[in-house]
């Protein structure tokens, strides 16, 4: 590994570690993960039944106001939040409005007309209600998945939930393979360009180097399984019924409020 490539796995958060504290501010990372996918479930099985623009608008705004105010994002996270989610429902609320039934909205005054295409200003509301309710759903489990990790949501299930730890960690370890194959691949990728083996143009050429990948990735993906069999098997993994924990992830009075206030916003809305 050289000196660079060493320098930036140290910047990488390690997701292992114990949750950082951002102050009282950005509370959603003092939360329980459990906590914060109970809470927005109600509101999503609402989405899932709404109809009109108002209840999906409402669960957006407060939803990306959560995310700014009590998450810790990234400015390019920030950027696609604020700019890239109103822009992809523009978009899809057009595509979604040109599928729309045209019988529903016939007296529907008429946007853009082109050729036997008639976009109506309804059709286009339609469109808008199905891209809101998408994007509220995505922003909605973004609470918790921008602010929670994947071993302390296995960490949660198992201590609160009492999931069996041999599932929930070896669920974990699989996922954990999808970044190792990542990084593989582009040492792969890296191996061949100095040998000149990608140095072909055209289709046919991208199939062949595609294809002199397979069989690296694969005795890569092995020795790696291997390794992590051996590592478990010599930490006793599975052998008695509970295990140790680095630290535990508590459910905390401030959980209990985090959900019976997203509880009240929801029957709130429904009510109203």
């Amino acid at each position: 590994m050289t000196a660079a490539s060493a320098s930036v796995t140290h910047q990488k958060a390690d997701p292992y570690a114990a949750p950082r504290d951002y102050g009282p501010v950005r509370f959603l990372h003092r939360l329980n993960p459990l906590s914060k996918i109970a809470a927005p479930l109600p509101a999503m099985g609402l989405l899932l039944f709404a109809r009109d623009i108002a209840t999906p608008l409402l669960f957006c705004v407060v939803t990306l106001l959560m995310l700014l105010i009590g998450a810790h994002l990234r400015a390019r996270t920030v950027l696609l939040l604020v700019a890239g989610i109103p822009l992809i429902i523009v978009v899809m609320s057009v595509s979604f409005g040109i599928w729309a039934d045209p019988s529903l909205v016939s007296d529907s005054p008429v946007l853009i007309e082109a050729g036997p295409v008639r976009f109506t200003i309804g059709a286009w509301l339609i469109g808008l209600a199905t891209a809101l309710r998408l994007a509220a759903i995505v922003l909605l489990a973004l609470v918790g998945g921008l602010t929670s990790t994947g071993p302390d949501l296995v960490r949660s299930l198992v201590q609160q939930l009492r999931v069996p730890y041999r599932l929930g960690y070896t669920a974990l370890a699989a996922f954990r393979f999808v970044p190792r194959f990542g990084h593989e691949l582009d040492v792969i990728r890296q191996a061949h360009r100095v040998r000149g083996i990608s140095d072909g143009r055209g289709p046919i050429a991208a199939v062949a180097r595609t294809a002199g990948y397979v069989v690296p990735l694969l005795a890569g993906a092995i020795r790696h399984a291997e390794r992590v069999a051996l590592a478990m098997d010599s930490r006793a993994f599975g052998a008695h019924p509970t295990r140790t924990e680095r630290y535990t992830i508590a459910f905390r009075a401030r959980d209990w409020i985090f959900i019976a206030a997203f509880w009240a916003l929801t029957a709130v809305v429904i009510v109203l």
